[in-house]
């Protein structure tokens, strides 16, 4: 089972009245976002919004993802798994109704 781990690397903030986000990143642990196509480094990262400002006044997060892949699934990805399918199963169980009729 193939999966993405999420590497946290820095925080921006956007800029007032533009659609323009302002990053800062420290180049230190970067070297691992970095891959090569063709001869050419590439630096890959994604910007996402934060649900609300933190107590910087940041507002946008960014981080890079790398693969990782078991060929195995543990036991913890197969118990969330049931627990995804019981839910599921649940959602599409209807109540049962009790009905009573009266009759004069």
């Amino acid at each position: 089972m193939t999966t993405f781990e999420k590497h946290y690397i820095g925080k921006g903030t956007q800029v007032e009245n533009l659609d323009i986000i302002k990053i800062v990143l420290p180049v230190e642990g970067l070297e691992k976002a970095v891959f090569e196509m063709n001869g050419i480094k590439y630096l890959s990262f994604e910007v996402a919004k934060l649900r609300g400002e933190d107590k910087f006044g940041r507002t946008h997060t960014c981080y890079y993802q790398s693969k990782v892949s078991s060929a195995i699934p543990t036991h913890d990805e197969a118990a969330e798994k049931q627990k995804k399918t019981d839910k599921r199963s649940q959602r599409n169980r209807l109540p049962k109704l009790k009905m009573t009729f009266l009759f004069s």
